[in-house]
């Protein structure tokens, strides 16, 4: 049986099935969508860098893109909301998306494919931000299966995304093609959210928001910032520099990507499996325990014997970068209301994604400072502790709004 935060009624009873359905079906699609224009970029960035003349100052430019844009669009998401409604900013979120990987195969000048990279991504942001409130707001004696059809459809989009854009780029002999088909999926993603358009629900007293400032004034929103914060660094860390490590090993460079792959593969199983359990129970700590002792096995593997045991330890690594599912399902199960989903998911990704921007650069540097993977690998280990410490904390059974103390009795009133 589910244990959602929010005390209030369910809506779903009192709405048609094909409403129900259309909700679940542009929850799972727009989902889908949130990651393929950043992973589908790695695996054809020399082409498109080589292609468009692009300095290694520029595709540095490229590659930073996402956090930036996460940061900076993802925090502005619960303004948007306040003003425009839940529905028309995703509507927007979703066609800024589209449009953006539609448009930018199509210029031959490196900025203007920025700015248009820039626009898809914005669209990815806010939607990083809407989803999980939409799933509070609209189903919230189901947190866990929405959730659940969430993060899995996330997961599968970046994973699509990421092994499928290579093989279409070779058998069409276009870049162009294969980065741009992944607009058609937006297209598809918007019809539903169309549709349900006119059924927008009322919007929220601005009385009752809830920004940055306030969710910072909490103990959970800081241990939510630092964990998301941590985690992103890690996969971040591991999207960046895991096949180049196992190379340097000694690895041949295929079977280093096919590892690479099932690192990223690992996360479709979690996700399908986490959040229900999550939703199930109130104290989440032995999760963040488990992940915590993963990762520990999986790097110390890598320090001690990076190939004796690659697959096992690739196992481990993957499992322990559950973490994603774990913090993304939190901004739900420590919140009781979709504005304060809305508050906790904008405020832990606008500064966590800045936070898991800078690891990839500071383990490239101390690789660069010791030619040696010792230090690096130490940092690995050190982010993984702090996520386990401040885990420890966000797993504890209890909600942001009853943390709110400082503003004049609100969450006493929903505190249970």
């Amino acid at each position: 049986m589910e244990k959602p935060g929010d005390v209030r009624t369910s809506p779903t009873a009192e709405r048609p099935r094909r409403v129900f359905w259309l909700l679940a079906a542009g929850v799972g699609l727009a989902a889908l969508n949130l990651r393929t224009g950043i992973t589908s970029v790695g695996p054809v960035l020399n082409e498109i860098t080589v292609d468009l003349g692009m300095s290694g100052a520029l595709a540095g430019v490229l590659t930073t893109l996402p956090v930036l844009c996460f940061a900076v669009f993802g925090g502005a998401t619960p303004t948007l909301i306040r003003r425009f409604g839940e529905h028309r900013v995703l509507v927007v979120a979703l066609l800024a998306l589209t449009v953006g990987l539609a448009t930018r195969v199509l210029t031959g000048d490196p900025w203007l494919f920025l700015t248009l990279t820039a626009l898809a991504l914005s669209g990815g942001a806010i939607g990083n931000v809407l989803v999980p409130t939409l799933v509070k707001q609209h189903f919230p004696d189901r947190i866990g299966t929405m959730t659940t059809l969430y993060t899995t459809a996330l997961a599968v989009g970046t994973t699509v995304a990421a092994a499928a854009t290579v093989p279409v780029e070779r058998a069409s002999g276009s870049w162009h093609l294969a980065l741009g088909m992944y607009a058609a999926f937006g297209v598809i993603a918007v019809i539903p959210w169309l549709l349900v358009l006119h059924r927008e629900p009322p919007r929220p007293d601005p009385a009752e928001a809830l920004g940055l400032g306030e969710v910072l004034r909490t103990g959970t929103g800081w241990q939510s910032v630092f964990f998301f914060g941590s985690q992103s660094a890690v996969a971040y860390i591991m999207f960046g520099w895991y096949a180049q490590f196992l190379r340097d090993n000694g690895l041949e460079p295929a079977t280093a990507g096919l590892a690479l792959s099932y690192l990223t593969f690992l996360a479709i199983p979690i996700a399908l499996v986490l959040p229900g359990l999550m939703a199930r129970v109130r104290d989440h700590r032995g999760f963040v325990g488990t992940f915590y002792a993963c990762y520990a096995v999986g790097v110390t593997g890598l320090w001690l014997a990076p190939l004796q045991g690659v697959w096992l330890w690739t196992t481990f690594i993957g499992v322990g970068m559950g973490t994603f599912t774990l913090a993304l399902t939190f901004f739900a199960v420590r919140t009781r209301t979709s504005a304060g989903t809305a508050a906790m998911s904008a405020t832990s990704q606008g500064l966590g994604y800045l936070m898991g921007g800078a690891g990839p650069f500071l383990f490239g540097t101390l690789h660069d400072l010791t030619d040696a993977w010792n230090a690096p690998l130490a940092m690995v280990l050190g982010l993984t502790t702090l996520n386990l410490v401040v885990g420890m904390l966000l797993g504890r059974p209890h909600y942001l709004e009853d943390r709110l103390t400082t503003r004049s009795g609100k969450g006493a009133t929903s505190a249970g």
